[in-house]
């Protein structure tokens, strides 16, 4: 009886079973090597697309030739092999964003790689997304405060700007991107912090140095290292840019950092050419103007309409000898609104951060300022301007008049105010009034090598003595300007503590 019964229920789930007809493209391996794998039978393959070896390795299609598919490995290659099984997913490349990922070290493709366990988000973007267009963006006018005297007041960043930071190697690039992304803290500006093809102790330092200060927090980093392969290198600055424009589509402000697209740009070179694309000037091939064009025009401030937020992009570029007429430095340069330009001779002479007043601009100017700052700021420049001038003339004599000298000696006393500790951002309101005590003549008696001990004590005297200054400076209700009142204030404070300094 029990058998009988057993042979109708079998009987009746091959009644109800119906054949599901799944259809799946599936191509083969022809050529392997140097992470690279030419694929035929994907015909319906998509720019882009990630693409499945039968060993689990992903990889991304890249060139789409008319018999094959070039397919870049993201991952091991040594162990697929000529004839390998290869299928299409149908999706495009893609990472995890949210603020889930923030206090995360990610990889290129959004995987956890600190040992922390999975990230808690579910969403995914695109890594390549088209920019917005000109319609959806708004005026950069909101300013992203570095705590770098010499930032802050010539040349202001943006929320929304693309500011170049270019030099050669050792000069300090990473460490003002990473003071930066420090002073963002309680301002409501998420970070991303993108390594190309550097050291794992070099990225393990910078997260260490987040961590220290608090700012790993409320920062990303997305680790492509010198150990990964080209492609992952190629594809992490893309995937750091998703993350960033998650904030920015959500009414948040973010600042990303590229460190650094010269490492980038070879690592697309290296790829490029193993693909056999055609190689143009220093063997880059044709697009690769458009390989960082792409990517610095995903920063953006955007429209009241589209909900307001911003991605600000501080990309580094590495220099050969203080060349920035070469190939990939011109490039970006030309796509970026301004740059920082960072130089070896200040740097050995001991100005730090070693930034090239003359060279360096920021095309936004005053629009991304305090008022505060506009006021003290454009003052300062004119200063060194005219100190860079008549320092230049006084090589060639002695007999100076007397305005001419005072005009030198006040210019090297800015000089040495420009001079700032490595991750010891100012507020707003301490660079507004040490400018205001140097461009206004407070300091013109103080001897040059007391300058810091000077500025020290007097930020102390005034937090203490005279706190309705920084308070009045950096309030939303006198619109962060140094109002009259202030000044006559601020006057007084250093009246008063010029009087009791020795």
């Amino acid at each position: 009886m029990a058998q009988l019964d057993f042979a109708q229920g079998f009987l009746d789930q091959i009644k109800d079973w119906k054949p599901a007809v799944q259809s799946v493209e599936v191509g083969h391996v022809l050529e392997i090597g140097d992470g690279i794998a030419r694929v035929a039978g994907l015909p319906n393959v998509k720019a882009s697309e990630l693409v499945q070896f039968s060993n689990g390795t992903f990889g991304m299609a890249f060139n789409l030739e008319e018999d094959n598919v070039g397919v870049i490995i993201m991952g091991e290659y040594l162990n697929i092999s000529e004839g390998d099984e290869v299928r299409g997913t149908g999706e495009v490349i893609s990472v995890p964003v949210g603020k889930g990922l923030l206090g995360r070290v990610v990889n290129a493709l959004g995987q956890p790689i600190d040992g922390k366990g999975q990230v808690d988000t579910t969403e995914l973007y695109k890594v390549e997304r088209i920019a917005p267009g000109v319609i959806e963006r708004a005026n950069v006018d909101t300013p992203v405060q570095t705590g770098i005297v010499s930032i802050d007041a010539m040349f202001p960043i943006g929320r929304g700007q693309r500011e170049l930071i270019i030099g050669d190697r050792q000069t300090g690039k990473t460490a003002i991107a990473l003071d930066a992304i420090i002073n963002q803290k309680g301002q409501g500006v998420y970070c991303i912090y993108v390594a190309i093809g550097q050291k794992d102790a070099q990225i393990a330092a910078v997260r260490a140095t987040l961590e220290k200060y608090g700012a790993l927090d409320y920062t990303i980093i997305v680790v492509a290292s010198a150990a990964d392969p080209a492609t992952l290198q190629y594809i992490a600055p893309y995937a750091g840019a998703a993350m960033g424009e998650w904030f920015m589509e959500n009414g948040m402000d973010a600042l990303i950092v590229y460190d650094d697209l010269s490492r980038h740009a070879w690592a697309y070179r290296q790829v490029s050419l193993l693909m056999r694309r055609p190689p143009g000037r220093e063997a880059y091939p044709g697009d690769v103007f458009y390989l960082h064009s792409r990517l610095l025009e995903r920063a953006a401030r955007l429209s009241k309409e589209r909900g307001g937020g911003s991605l600000t992009a501080l990309p580094i570029i590495e220099t050969l000898l203080g060349d920035v007429s070469a190939y990939v430095p011109t490039n970006v340069i030309s796509i970026t609104d301004g740059q920082i330009f960072l130089e070896t001779e200040l740097f050995n002479a001991g100005q730090r951060p070693a930034i090239n007043v003359g060279i360096s601009v920021s095309r936004v100017g005053g629009d991304a300022q305090r008022k505060a700052m506009k006021k003290v700021g454009g003052r300062m420049k004119l200063e060194l301007s005219q100190f860079r001038a008549l320092a230049a003339f006084a090589q060639f004599g002695s007999d100076l008049d007397k305005a001419t000298q005072q005009q030198l000696e006040r210019g090297l006393r800015l000089t040495e105010l420009l001079k700032q500790q490595q991750y010891q951002p100012l507020s707003l309101a301490e660079e507004v009034t040490i400018i205001y005590a140097g461009t206004r003549g407070y300091m013109d008696s103080i001897p040059v090598n007391r300058i810091k001990e000077y500025q020290t004590n007097f930020m102390r005297f005034v937090n203490t003595q005279y706190p309705q200054i920084a308070k009045s400076i950096e309030s939303a209700e006198t619109k962060y300007d140094l109002n009259e009142d202030t000044e006559k204030l601020l006057q007084q404070a250093l009246t008063e503590f010029n009087a009791s300094w020795s």
